[in-house]
């Protein structure tokens, strides 16, 4: 009997993958509590569950991307959560957890003969869509092995870290401390030589051929920030989560993080200004209040 394939968490990421597992010809259901999330793929009928519970009961690999660690706790391990589903065996976390809650889930879902695997993603909505995410992955490599296919429609780069649970998000929250620190940095820069006469497209193009290169000069600052669109596609919020979560691991294993620390100080200036839900491009404002510049 062919395989189906569960979604959970339709939003910014979860909805352009989801959409890339039906394209690539998988049997899929899908679940989100939000309405509008769905209507694309009711146009699409492509079925729908009627709980989270139902799409355990009716999947057999489920991928979830959902926006915080006590959101998934009620989903996956909750009383009317995926694990009290009689059909799902195996779970896929593509979100940002942290080890320490990444552990906790595995755990009680074994209990229950689930197995996991962690495999966060980082590329942003642009690389949903395209199905050119990285993809870090961690958990028992037999799962890895049998989801891998799936995986491929919605990553171009596999990265798989071991089977000691939560190492994939180590990985990824390595990641996304230095994308938070290269907006900051970035933006400093960039307005330095605004404010001295240099065209910020010039320094871009530069920049991106030298050894300064990184997501912010190639992604964020081109195409969100220069056209002043700020739609990079994630929230401040977001990105706070995981730096904040950066910054527990680094505890946890002993290493310092002055840089870190002080990347999590900026973005709390942009949290108490209520810039909660605002595009993590926007956070570029801060430096051009600062500088009074605005970098077009």
């Amino acid at each position: 009997m062919e395989k189906v394939v569960g979604y959970l968490g339709l939003g910014n990421m979860g909805h352009p993958m989801a959409m890339r597992i039906a394209d690539a010809g998988y049997k899929l259901l899908v679940f989100d509590i939000n309405n509008e999330a769905l209507i694309d793929f009711r146009e699409r009928q492509i079925p729908v569950a009627e709980s989270v519970r139902d799409l355990g009961d009716k999947a057999d690999i489920i991928i979830c991307s959902l926006p915080s660690n006590e959101i998934i706790r009620e989903a996956v391990i909750g009383s009317e959560g995926l694990v009290t589903g009689g059909r799902v065996k195996t779970y896929i976390n593509a979100c940002t957890t942290g080890s320490n809650f990444a552990a906790e889930i595995s755990e009680e879902l074994t209990k229950k003969g689930i197995a996991t695997l962690e495999a966060p993603i980082s590329g942003g909505p642009p690389g949903a869509r395209d199905g050119t995410l990285s993809i870090m992955a961690s958990g028992p490599s037999k799962v890895y092995e049998e989801v891998t296919p799936i995986l491929e429609s919605y990553g171009r780069r596999l990265v798989f870290c071991g089977e000691k649970p939560g190492l994939a998000q180590v990985l990824k929250l390595a990641n996304n401390i230095l994308f938070a620190t290269s907006i900051f940095a970035t933006t400093e820069a960039i307005a330095m030589g605004v404010k001295a006469g240099l065209d910020p497209a010039i320094m871009l193009d530069a920049i991106q051929a030298g050894t300064g290169r990184n997501a912010t000069v190639d992604l964020v600052m081109p195409k969100s920030v220069l056209n002043r669109a700020f739609d990079f596609g994630a929230t401040i919020e977001i990105l706070m989560k995981d730096v904040n979560l950066a910054l527990e691991e680094g505890e946890k294993q002993g290493v310092p993080q002055p840089v870190s620390q002080q990347v999590r100080q900026m973005m709390l200036l942009a949290m108490h200004q209520g810039w909660e839900q605002r595009d993590l491009s926007e956070l570029v404002k801060l430096v051009e209040n600062w500088s009074d510049i605005e970098i077009k």
